[in-house]
């Protein structure tokens, strides 16, 4: 009889104690022309990410004018006094680099993502797309081509057009925020280079503008890099401008955009609440995530999981406008889809989950899991230069101070689970959230209105 063979076995390795880890601190100056740098040194980020913000916001655009930043914001990746389109476009990949840009309530920004060793030729182009935009006449029209065929195919996209709605419901008329952020078609129709470069030449210096860059510096000369390209950018000084503040009407209603035939309801819930200076936001971060923040939150779990009508929905809380002062805010919103017959009982569970959070709150272990996913996993959100570097922008778009994001993690972990619970429950009252409904209006107008969550409007899709 032969002998059975054995196997030896090594121990399995385990994990070493866990390294201190806070959100890197940038270091801040000012160049000679006004532009504020902020810089973060970032060891083995061999890409660097570069951030520019112009204090140029939406509701600075002309009247009748609704999309002209964003076109501006386009148009400066083609051409400048020195590169054609099409030779701005082939010098950027020579450099391996990209460069995007958008528009936004707060204003319009622009990123770099470079090799460090071509980042000086990198940071040239970008300086001279700040400093010289051509603005062609035959540029501006083509992306004023796309922007208008780009709205028929976002009014067809059920999320895209549950947001116009619920904007138009939410804000007064004649504010900006009622409008969308890019434009209708007939406002984009009517853009073309002569107002492009005259919002150019209103709103964009360097004195207002902010630069942001991270990644691995060492051997990097910056202050001469950016002196010689960056630095080259002139214009006049001004102040920022003033933040408006931030109206809405969150009287308790459904608007249903009619889809005939929809096979899936669109459901876009929100209001407006307290932007991050508010103290109470990391406790309404925390709460929100244990609403509808992942695929173990408590709308998933009973909506997903018990009842099986929609493959997710997610609740969450988006800042509009900043300001120190208390007068910006923030979008808090629940949204997803659920198939066309079983609207009416989606809702009505969801106004249950609702209604069991304010009366019996949020548990121990739902807040356990919601600190440990945002907190414990905040090292590998921030692993690339560019995810440093898009919030050390947002900061500075929202007037927070340098180390917020690494003070939000501390109070984040020091927050307990009432405080998380009334902070949510404040969030979402059952009787103050404007329900946008996309799809189809003969089916589910009536189930919906059974539920008594609010007087009920129908309007074309």
């Amino acid at each position: 009889m032969t002998e059975a063979a054995t196997m030896e076995f090594h121990p399995q390795p385990q994990a070493g104690p866990a390294k201190p880890w806070a959100f890197p601190a940038p270091d801040r100056t000012t160049l000679d022309n006004g532009l504020t740098v902020l810089r973060c040194h970032r060891p083995g980020q061999q890409v660097v990410a570069v951030e520019i913000l112009l204090d140029s916001p939406l509701d600075a655009e002309p009247a009748g004018l609704d999309g002209v930043a964003t076109i501006m914001a386009r148009a400066f990746s083609e051409g400048t006094d020195k590169h054609s389109a099409e030779e701005f476009a082939a010098e950027l990949e020579r450099c391996g680099a990209t460069l995007d840009s958008h528009a936004d309530h707060p204003g319009v920004r622009l990123a770099l993502e470079v090799p460090v060793s071509r980042l000086p030729k990198a940071l040239g182009l970008l300086a001279d797309a700040l400093r010289a935009p051509a603005f062609a006449d035959s540029e501006v029209e083509r992306l004023v081509r796309n922007r208008l065929d780009e709205i028929p195919h976002e009014t067809a996209n059920p999320a895209r057009r549950a947001a116009k709605e619920l904007s138009k419901e939410l804000f007064p008329a004649e504010s900006r925020m009622s409008r969308p952020r890019q434009g209708t078609e007939e406002t984009v129709a009517g853009i073309d280079s002569a107002a492009v470069r005259a919002f150019y030449e209103k709103h964009v210096r360097p004195a207002t503008a902010t630069a942001v860059v991270v990644g691995d510096l060492s051997g990097t000369d910056l202050d001469a890099l950016l002196a010689d390209s960056l630095g080259t950018w002139t214009g006049s000084s001004a102040e920022p401008r003033p933040v408006p503040p931030v109206t809405a009407d969150d009287i308790g209603r459904v608007v249903v955009v009619d889809r005939p035939g929809a096979v899936q309801t669109q459901l876009l819930i929100g209001r407006i609440g307290p932007d991050r200076h508010d103290r109470v936001w990391p406790a309404q971060v925390l709460g929100t995530y244990c609403l509808g923040g992942t695929l173990t939150s408590r709308l998933d779990r009973v909506l997903r999981e018990e009842k099986g009508y929609t493959y997710g929905v997610r609740a969450f809380g988006q800042v509009l406008r900043s300001a120190p002062d208390g007068s910006g805010a923030a979008m808090l919103a629940i949204s997803g889809s659920v198939d066309t017959p079983n609207t009416g009982p989606a809702l009505d569970d969801l106004w249950k989950v609702l209604r069991t959070l304010a009366a019996e709150g949020l548990t121990d272990a739902e807040h356990d899991a919601a600190v440990h996913n945002l907190v414990g996993v905040a090292p590998l959100k921030y692993e690339t230069a560019a995810a440093v570097a898009g919030t050390l922008a947002d900061q500075v778009e929202q007037r927070l101070p340098d180390d917020f994001q690494a003070q939000l993690y501390q109070q984040l972990a020091a927050t307990g689970t009432v405080e998380a619970t009334a902070a949510v429950v404040s969030a979402f009252p059952v009787d103050r959230l404007v329900t946008v409904l996309v799809g189809d209006a003969s089916q589910i107008e009536e189930p919906v209105r059974a539920l008594g969550i609010g007087e009920v409007t129908v309007v074309t899709g």
